[in-house]
């Protein structure tokens, strides 16, 4: 395979991913796996909460598709890099940023990532499983820029 194909598949399965996290927020965190999810909508008790394990259940694709397609450097490789580049963006964004685990960019005006954070805590605004808004990750929808620009 040559590098643009690489390339191409790593940035269409990072791409996918926005996706597929939106989907296991909305249908799966709010849904039956609330018991997990639920830590993360409230005081958070020490460093780590029972939703960082998550974080765990979508590295395993990643790892097994990075391992497997190492051997022939296959598409596999590409799409489990693609994963774990998103995974890596999801925790910068996600928990450094937008919840300040680690204190970065707490004053940004750049009008992209404010709405970022600002629909993030949108989100957050509701404490039950029901109700809540906002399911993406790093995509904010145009409605949510908009909604925070100024």
């Amino acid at each position: 395979m040559s590098i643009l194909s690489h390339t191409l598949i790593t940035l269409f399965f990072f791409i996918l991913m926005e996706g597929v996290a939106w989907f296991t927020h909305k249908y799966i965190m709010h849904g039956f796996g609330w018991v997990w999810h639920q830590s993360h909508h409230e005081p958070r008790k020490g460093k780590l909460e029972l939703n960082d394990l998550y974080g765990m259940v979508f590295a395993v694709p990643s790892c097994l598709l990075i391992v497997f397609g190492s051997e022939n450097m296959d598409w596999r490789f590409s799409a489990g890099l693609g994963i774990a580049l998103y995974g890596l963006a999801y925790f910068l964004v996600h928990d450094v940023f937008v919840h300040q685990r680690v204190k970065w960019l707490t004053k940004t005006q750049v009008p992209y990532f404010r709405a970022m954070r600002l629909t993030h805590h949108l989100h957050h605004a509701v404490h039950t499983k029901e109700g809540a808004e906002a399911f993406g990750f790093l995509f904010v929808l145009p409605k949510y820029v908009r909604r925070f620009r100024g």
